[in-house]
């Protein structure tokens, strides 16, 4: 099953919400729906109106961030944060390739073998979600993010397109795989064939040995590419110039906690209008993993001791404070939730996405100002 690039790259914009779905919402329970929407919108623009009330009485005061200081932070951001997540998801899935191998001996893979796996790939994907803070640079350049993880796949054309390719060939090689759509390529196509069959036969053992082994390859670049160019990619060398580095980094952490909240959390549970796509890793039912590693990335980059210190620098340690208690309220409700998010509480659910709505606030009010930067033109949040 080959899909040429060209239709690849469209069909993933249209699943990764770039263009307009036209898919129409059934007409049951739309005036309960309506009216459920409404008040969480009133209730939404009500709290915003009131915190932005509060912003203008009290202005944000930036920090002063010497050339060099930016320098250093930014280096530290390099080769502190990036490179090494990059760096994990790239050995989680290469030691996913090795247990395949060693697995794969003798068809058909079932019961502790097929476990051990699933539970490799449940580390690879969650590697994976904490590099996706990344949301600028050779991982994104030509879509090819989305070969990493095509997603959201609203119209669930990885279930099928697996299918698909393992029967058209169940010998498939990475070199082949790698000149495959997006659609069948990365951590979702893994998933699909690893949780969506009860044993892995030889042509699906094919498949899970070539995608770990080309997914291994394709990480491996974009860590190679960031070890070369992380001065240009940062504007490290630019800092006495511009905060050109420091916006790219900033809203790109902004980028993941508003896509999270969105696509992740939102659309899937139809918190505020019609259910749309389905909750990350829901073949595997871990959507709870997925979303704590998120948390985890964004804690580990908006409590960075340096970062502290920077905005310590100005007597501005509320803000920090706030990213940090905002962060852990979060993480500890994430943790009472139960492994598949689809099966909480509509309540809990809905609070989930009231404090990742506190975490946007924070960064675009408080964070950002405090830096002197400024929320990019991507910012995709209606906090």
């Amino acid at each position: 099953m080959k899909i040429n690039h060209a239709l690849a790259m469209a069909l993933s914009a249209l699943s990764a919400g770039l263009l307009i779905s036209c898919v129409k919402p059934a007409d049951d329970n739309k005036a309960s729906e309506a009216d459920s929407q409404k008040v969480v919108q009133d209730k939404a623009a009500s709290t915003s109106a009131a915190e932005d009330s509060s912003a203008s009485a009290n202005p944000v005061t930036a920090v002063e961030i010497s050339a060099d200081t930016e320098k250093t932070y930014l280096a530290h951001v390099a080769n502190d944060i990036v490179i090494p997540a990059y760096a994990d998801a790239a050995r989680q899935s290469a030691l996913l390739h090795d247990l395949a191998q060693k697995h794969c001996q003798q068809v058909p893979v079932s019961g502790d073998d097929l476990q051990a796996l699933r539970d490799q790939w449940l580390v690879l994907a969650q590697a994976w979600a904490g590099a996706e803070m990344i949301n600028f640079g050779p991982a994104t350049a030509s879509m090819s993010n989305l070969y990493i993880n095509y997603y959201p796949d609203e119209r669930g054309l990885v279930h099928s397109g697996v299918a698909e390719l393992i029967a058209a060939n169940p010998k498939l090689t990475a070199e082949q795989l790698a000149n495959e759509s997006a659609i069948v390529q990365g951590v979702p196509g893994l998933e699909e064939a690893l949780y969506a069959n009860d044993s892995l036969d030889a042509g699906q053992c094919a498949y899970v040995i070539s995608a770990s082994s080309a997914l291994s390859t394709r990480l491996k670049d974009i860590e190679r590419n960031w070890q070369q160019n992380a001065t240009g990619l940062l504007a490290i060398d630019k800092t006495a110039e511009s905060d050109q580095g420091l916006n790219q980094w900033f809203n790109s952490l902004l980028s993941l906690v508003e896509t999270m909240k969105s696509n992740a959390i939102d659309q899937p549970l139809g918190l505020t209008g019609k259910a749309k796509g389905h909750l990350p890793a829901a073949t595997a039912e871990q959507s709870r993993a997925i979303i704590n590693a998120k948390l985890a990335t964004l804690n580990e980059a908006l409590t960075d001791p340096v970062l502290t210190a920077i905005l310590g620098s100005n007597n501005e340690n509320e803000v920090a404070d706030n990213l940090s208690t905002a962060l852990a309220d979060a993480t500890t409700l994430l943790a009472q939730m139960p492994e598949d998010l689809g099966a909480a509480d509509k309540a809990i659910q809905q609070e989930l996405y009231d404090h990742l709505t506190t975490i946007t606030r924070i960064i675009k009010r408080q964070l950002i100002p405090t830096l002197g930067i400024r929320v990019g033109f991507n910012s995709t949040d209606g906090d």
